[in-house]
């Protein structure tokens, strides 16, 4: 297994943000959360045993119980100071799934299995850790997430330098994560993806906003080398020339992929074996023989 993110560093990040938490700087969570929680209210079934994995503030989890399709949610975290007054909480890595097998309904996950060093490991311990029938929710930054950013900083280094170190960190593609779902042993998997698109006055309060959220690079093999404010500057014109809109704002790009499957159970729809099917499809049409496809005139 290849280790792409400093696990502590990450956890560090995120624990520092949501202590200084500033304001809106959880614009992307508070998002991701509605629509999980909009995607649950629809599901007809009730879970008795709900988990929220790194959902940082929590909004996750709560608003996932506002739907009232659960009857009770832990939450998951790198640190005690996620929680809330008096609200327990399981202290766990980023790497890590304290869970038993079959004993949760419902796990959820909201920005955080981007950040996971073995991305297709975690995902077989959340199927297995699902109750037969149980389902999965999550909320992945996907590729596309900070394409213009990660355009102008790769730009402006090899301008600079000659050279190139990853500023931005790696994202999964949509169909790779659908992959991933099957090969960890979902069924009826369902994904999709949503883009959002962010304006700033410039390339500054972006990073503020990144850092806010306890974003910043975490790569292992990330630069170590102090960057000046020249460069930056001259990224910020760069992101200007490139990605501004005709009133001088600049675009961000966030691209969520969602997420949904279940644990096997019998009572599951299954496809039909190749060959099975009782009727015709020009039956099924109600096309007459003479005008099947393929029929001689």
């Amino acid at each position: 297994m290849e280790i792409l993110f400093d696990q502590a560093l990450v956890a560090a990040r995120r624990e520092r943000a949501f202590r200084n938490a500033e304001p809106g700087a959880s614009f992307l969570l508070d998002l991701v959360a509605h629509e999980l929680a909009e995607r649950l209210a629809v599901v007809e079934r009730r879970f008795e045993t709900a988990v929220e994995l790194h959902g940082g503030t929590g909004i996750a989890a709560r608003l996932a119980n506002e739907t009232g399709r659960i009857a009770s949610i832990e939450r998951v975290e790198t640190s005690s100071v996620f929680a809330a007054s008096g609200e327990p909480l399981t202290v766990a890595a980023l790497d890590d799934l304290p869970l038993e097998p079959a004993s949760a309904s419902l796990v959820l996950s909201p920005l955080s299995l981007h950040l996971v060093n073995d991305t297709p490991g975690m995902l077989v311990r959340i199927r297995r850790a699902l109750k037969p029938d149980g389902l999965f929710m999550a909320a992945i930054p996907g590729a596309g997430t900070l394409a213009e950013l990660r355009d102008v900083l790769l730009a402006t280094e090899i301008e600079r330098t000659g050279g190139a170190s990853p500023r931005v960190i790696p994202f999964a593609d949509v169909r790779d994560v659908g992959a991933l779902l099957q090969r960890a042993g979902f069924t009826l998997p369902v994904v999709d993806v949503e883009n959002y698109t962010v304006r700033y006055d410039s390339i500054f309060p972006l990073m503020r906003d990144i850092r806010a959220m306890g974003m910043a690079n975490p790569l292992v093999g990330r630069s170590r080398q102090p960057v000046s404010r020249g460069f930056f500057i001259r990224a910020a014109e760069l992101y200007a020339e490139r990605y501004a809109d005709p009133d001088g704002r600049i675009r961000a790009t966030f691209s969520i992929i969602y997420v949904s499957g279940w644990a096997p159970h019998e009572s599951q729809q299954k496809p039909l074996k190749p060959g099975s099917a009782k009727m015709r499809l020009a039956d099924a049409l109600r096309v007459p023989r003479d005008e099947e496809p393929g029929s001689a005139s």
